[in-house]
Parts: structure tokens; C-alpha cells; sequence
């Protein structure tokens, strides 16, 4: 599949469920992927917060293997295959094409900053090695390390839209956002992956869809269909109380998304437990808990308004 027409849209990133034993969860990962489809998804991705890099290979390639398999044609299937070799990426895309996965994701190796030929190397070596679009992901506001406009724009250059697709992550988001979308004449396709805090931004610089976690994804297709229809008032009201939840996971980074948004997962039944793999930087305290549970009931209660 080489064309992007339908990679666009509300595309979360699913939170990979583990049980009493540390192992992948399959039914608690098949009740998020069916209630993703439920709020009306163009599909579902593993990515960082997935706890990709917490997982074994043979983990990784399972769980795209079990998404495709659940997905079951519903939608698009986005893996992100980033490692810290340009060897085990090309391994991940390829064994996620085999499972039948519509689009590869990938981030730079995080344990050092790579030149710009270096960079290149790696994202070209990838984008040759799969028939299927790729999207390059700055993750740097909370891993690894910032990708500069101007290789986006020389990737785009080389490879063309339909193939290569931009998730930029790195702080300011919004104008890094405007940057590239003017630095290619808006030829650069581009997701949100704020978790919601700069959805609406965002969205009025020109992204063609979100990538957020699982945990208030009914919130933001709320946000996104409204906005889509020019109803402000509907879209930030709806945005605030995920906007402030997002703030109270941001403040822990990679961790704090981890930890708040699989315990909303367990409060909304669509998890049995909130286990992540360890080790962890941080956890969620009762304060922060009792703050999480306001934030969530105030936009059930949104959500619940005409």
C-alpha cells in the first residue's frame, strides 16, 4: 500500500496491557482496540507510549501481529519500528509489513544525537526497506533528540507526501508545526501528537489528524469533529479538562502519561490493571489521583451536554 489518502485523521496510540505475570494482556488489548473503533477512529498505532522500548523483539513484532489480527480490516494499523540500529528497524518494519501493518512509524535512535547524514542514512535505509508510507516522529519533548526542518523537508524532497508523513513533537510543537508546513509549501503531511494539550493549535496550523493515547479518546474525537465543523465553542469545552489532564501527565514526562492514562484504562474497564514495566521514574500519588478523577468526571460531564 503506497498511498496516504486514508492515513489521516484520529489515529491513537494503544497502551499495551500487561498481567499478573508481566505478559501482554490479549483481552484487555482487544477491549481498547474494539471501544477505539466504537468512538469511530480511522485506526489504531503502537508507539512510544505502547512501552515499545520495555519490550522484548519478539514482544514488539507479537504485538503489532495480535493489532492487525483485532483491528481485523477495520481500520489502518501504524507500527512504530524505531531502535537504536538501523538494523533492528529495518527487522520491525519488515516483520510489521508481514503481520499486515499499513504504515510504519519510526523515531531516531535515542542514545545519541546523530548528524544529519547519519540521520539521513537511517530514515532512508528504512523508507527503502518497506512498499508502505513512513512517519517520521520527533519525540523529542520527552526522548531522544530534536529533528531540524530542514531534514524533513530534504526527506519529503527525496521521497515525496504519499511515501513520508511527519509526526513533530519537538517543543515549541505549534510553530515547528508551521514551520514545515510553510518550509514545504504544505506539501508535508503532518499528525498532532500532543496527547490533546495543543489539539486545537495544531489543528489551525494544518495537521491532518492526532495521534493521542487511548484514555480520552472519546474527548477528542469530540474535539476533532467539532472543529471540524467550525463549533469553537463546542471544541474548547470540550478541550479544557482534557487539556488540564494532559498538563498533569506532562509534568512526568514518558512516565507520567504511563501511569495516568493507564489508570484512567482500568477506571473506564477497558484494563484489569495499570501494571507498566519496569522501572519507572515515577507513580501516580493520591493527590494526583484525586485531581485525575475531577478532571474526568467534569468531561464525562462535557461529553454528556448537548
Amino acid at each position: 500500500m503506497n498511498a496516504t489518502s486514508n492515513i489521516e485523521g484520529i489515529l491513537p496510540i494503544l497502551h499495551t496491557p500487561f498481567d499478573v505475570n508481566d505478559e501482554i494482556d490479549r483481552d484487555s488489548l482487544g477491549r481498547e482496540i474494539d471501544w477505539a473503533f466504537e468512538q469511530g477512529v480511522s485506526g489504531v498505532c503502537s508507539a512510544m507510549v505502547s512501552e515499545i522500548l520495555r519490550l522484548t523483539s519478539e514482544e514488539r513484532v507479537e504485538l503489532n501481529r495480535q493489532i492487525v489480527e483485532m483491528t481485523a480490516g477495520r481500520g489502518i494499523v501504524v507500527a512504530s519500528v524505531g531502535a537504536e540500529s538501523t538494523k533492528q528497524a529495518v527487522y520491525f518494519a519488515k516483520a510489521a509489513v508481514d503481520a499486515g501493518c499499513s504504515a510504519i512509524m519510526a523515531i531516531p535512535p535515542i542514545s545519541t544525537a546523530l548528524p544529519l547524514t547519519a540521520l539521513q542514512g537511517y530514515f532512508s535505509t528504512l523508507a527503502d526497506a518497506v512498499p508502505v508510507p513512513l512517519i517520521v516522529q520527533d519525540a523529542s519533548s520527552y526522548v531522544g533528540s530534536s529533528i531540524p526542518t530542514e531534514f524533513y523537508v530534504r526527506l519529503l524532497n527525496e521521497y515525496g507526501p504519499r511515501k513520508i508523513l511527519f509526526k513533530p513533537e519537538g517543543a515549541p510543537i505549534g510553530p515547528n508545526i508551521s514551520d514545515l508546513r510553510d518550509a514545504s509549501d504544505g506539501r508535508a503531511r503532518m499528525f498532532d501528537g500532543s496527547g490533546g494539550i495543543l489539539l486545537i493549535d495544531a489543528f489551525r496550523r494544518g495537521v491532518i489528524g492526532t495521534m493521542p493515547g487511548i484514555d480520552l479518546l472519546d474527548g477528542i474525537v469530540a474535539v476533532w469533529g467539532a472543529l471540524k465543523n467550525h463549533d469553537d465553542a463546542t471544541a474548547y469545552r470540550t478541550y479544557f479538562p482534557i487539556c488540564a489532564l494532559v498538563a498533569l501527565q506532562l509534568q512526568a514526562g514518558l512516565d507520567g502519561f504511563l501511569a495516568i492514562e493507564k489508570y484512567i484504562l482500568v477506571k473506564r474497564g477497558l484494563f484489569t490493571s495499570d501494571r507498566r514495566r519496569e522501572p519507572n521514574s515515577w507513580s501516580l500519588d493520591l493527590e494526583t489521583q484525586s485531581e485525575v478523577d475531577r478532571l474526568l468526571a467534569m468531561l464525562t460531564d462535557t461529553l454528556a451536554t448537548p
